[in-house]
């Protein structure tokens, strides 16, 4: 029997930034993002999917928004880390339902789909699909589970000349013992503190999105599997998929993500 693929555990690193690092401020900044990359978008009553929710705050602001939630996510400490950051939701009148599972398996997609016949609303997957293993494939069931006329919010890597270099950075650092990944972290910090500072003339630690700039750096030195697009190919890759796109938003450093939002066609406009 083969091992599974070596993986970086999102999970437990999520669990120690929302134990860590998660305050009512960052929460209130998270709402503004979400909001702000919604724009017009009304998703109140809409059934709302969340690709890899990690720590739950795209779930947890659609429902507070009174969108109707569902979440799927391969690792099940994220399910443990979304239940626990509901205290900081008092109001949300309903729990999301939470699948954990694979949106590489067709098991998983058809699960879905019994929760949304004729797909979802909206669906959203930020920073996610590019650590599955396979994004052409995580793209292409994802964007099957959007209804027509519904939305695909996605947050995809750039593609840059240094992309090569740290996904062999990122391919060390899932095989090494911990002790070496702590030198890692150690040794890279100062090295993406100071170059963000560089490209983006803000101080790296005041974060956007209710993130920490600390556990970002985890998260971006281990996060493997690793893959990246340039816009026009994101675009390209979604739009043969049946999509429009309707909102662009280039990443703010050159490896960071691109967001999109695509809206599914009808048939009709598609002939």
């Amino acid at each position: 029997m083969s091992s599974p693929p070596v993986q970086f555990d999102f999970g437990q690193n999520w669990q120690e930034f929302s134990d860590s690092a998660l305050t009512a401020e960052r929460v209130e900044q998270s709402k503004r993002h979400f909001a702000e990359l919604l724009g017009p978008m009304d998703i109140s009553e809409k059934t709302f999917l969340d690709i890899g929710f990690g720590q739950g705050l795209g779930l947890l602001n659609a429902g507070s928004l009174g969108a109707r939630t569902f979440g799927c996510d391969i690792n099940p400490k994220c399910a443990q880390v979304v239940g626990a950051n509901l205290k900081h939701y008092p109001d949300l009148s309903q729990k999301p339902w939470i699948l954990v599972g694979s949106i590489l398996e067709p098991a998983t997609v058809s699960r879905l789909r019994v929760e949304a016949p004729v797909g979802f609303d909206v669906v959203h997957s930020w920073g996610v699909l590019h650590h599955t293993g396979n994004m052409a494939l995580a793209i292409k069931h994802t964007a099957e589970l959007v209804a027509t006329d519904g939305h695909l919010i996605l947050a995809i890597y750039n593609r840059h000349w240094s992309s090569r270099a740290w996904l062999a950075i990122k391919w060390t650092y899932v095989r090494s013992p911990r002790w070496i990944q702590r030198l890692f972290i150690a040794a890279l910090f100062p090295v993406i503190y100071y170059a963000k500072w560089i490209v983006t003339r803000k101080n790296p630690k005041l974060q956007e999105r209710g993130m920490d700039f600390y556990y970002d750096v985890i998260d971006w030195v281990g996060g493997y599997p690793y893959e990246y697009a340039s816009v026009d190919q994101m675009s390209g890759v979604v739009e043969a998929l049946g999509f429009e796109t309707v909102k662009v938003c280039p990443a703010r450093v050159p490896t960071g993500c691109n967001e999109f939002v695509f809206r599914r066609k009808d048939p009709a406009e598609r002939a």
